[in-house]
């Protein structure tokens, strides 16, 4: 019999506990992560720095690769055949780091 897995938790049970901790009621809580939300939202929008950061946590940045042309290019897994790149379209890509003290936590 496989042991039993411990599963995330879930929005609900996330707000239950930060309201609980904290003293506010769950409709403040929710707000406050909207209004988190929102500000992320700003920070690494198409306007925004591209980057924001949760003091402690984590740094979420945007990387805006340029759109790259078709190709012809040698092959890195069988030297001296060629093979064919297909044209990629720009794009935004999310990379979040951790910092000190999620990696403590781990």
């Amino acid at each position: 019999m496989p042991a039993e897995t411990k599963k995330p938790p879930t929005k609900s049970e996330i707000l239950e506990s930060i309201s609980t901790t904290t003293g506010l009621t769950r409709k403040d809580v929710s707000s406050v992560l909207d209004a988190l939300s929102a500000e992320i939202a700003k920070a690494v929008g198409k306007k925004g720095a591209g980057s924001f950061t949760l003091p402690g946590l984590c740094k979420i940045q945007v990387q805006r690769k340029p759109a790259t042309k078709a190709a012809t290019k040698p092959n890195p897994f069988k030297p001296g055949e060629m093979m064919d790149v297909a044209a990629k379209p720009a794009r935004n890509v999310v990379k979040i780091r951790p910092l000190k003290n999620l990696k403590d936590m781990a």
